[in-house]
């Protein structure tokens, strides 16, 4: 386990935040957290590869993953005690408890070696937590720092709404903020900085008008 004071103080808000709701976590959040499933497919991991989701909230990303590439090595990472409970029982619902490690840790400054006994990983995944996280492009920063070689960094959040109407913009925004959420408007950019700051690619996905947004980070 590994955390900084920011960090822990954070992970204090997010159980806070997710102590209930994570009970009724995924059936409320399909309807709104849109391109989760278009980013696990697009992941094509390699067979046998590993795999690790960054804020794995209560795990049901990572069960999709390992329904989608069952020779895959799934770890998963979160500042959420309260969520990492419900993702360990998530795991043995779906029967894949031994295959699937999940530890507690401050995304922007974490040891895999230390949590898990790899220094690396052929992909990794943030869905929907970079809007959630403060020290949100040093995760990012982090996360690519411990891609192996080939490896990539995919992220899926909320878009910047500029094909969707003003009034549904403002609404959302609001209703957001009230969950401690605040959209990366420039998460294509900072992805296009950390790219070349690392001799890696970028690429980046719109989708749904907008709504959601799919950055990858390609290291070569």
């Amino acid at each position: 386990m590994s955390g900084n004071v920011k960090g822990i103080d954070h992970g204090s808000l997010m159980d806070r935040v997710y102590r209930r709701q994570r009970h009724v976590y995924d059936a409320t959040r399909k309807y709104y957290l849109l391109g989760r499933d278009q980013m696990i497919a697009g992941l094509h991991v390699p067979p046998g590869g590993s795999v690790l989701e960054i804020g794995c909230g209560t795990g049901r990303n990572l069960i999709k993953t390992m329904n989608q590439f069952p020779s895959a090595k799934l770890y998963g990472i979160d500042i959420s005690r309260e969520m990492l409970d419900t993702a360990q029982k998530a795991a043995a619902r779906a029967g894949i408890s031994d295959r699937l490690q999940l530890a507690y840790a401050d995304a922007a400054c974490f040891d895999p070696e230390a949590l898990f006994g790899r220094k690396d990983f052929d992909r990794i995944f943030i869905s929907y937590a970079v809007s959630m996280i403060p020290q949100w492009q040093a995760v990012m920063r982090e996360a690519v720092g411990h891609l192996a070689p080939g490896g990539e960094l995919h992220i899926v959040d909320f878009g910047d709404q500029k094909r969707l109407p003003r009034w549904f913009r403002a609404a959302l925004y609001q209703w957001l903020e009230w969950f401690h959420v605040t959209p990366r408007n420039d998460l294509f950019e900072v992805a296009g900085k950390i790219a070349a700051e690392t001799g890696s690619k970028a690429q980046a996905r719109v989708l749904y008008r907008g709504f959601a947004w799919i950055s990858k980070i390609v290291r070569q």
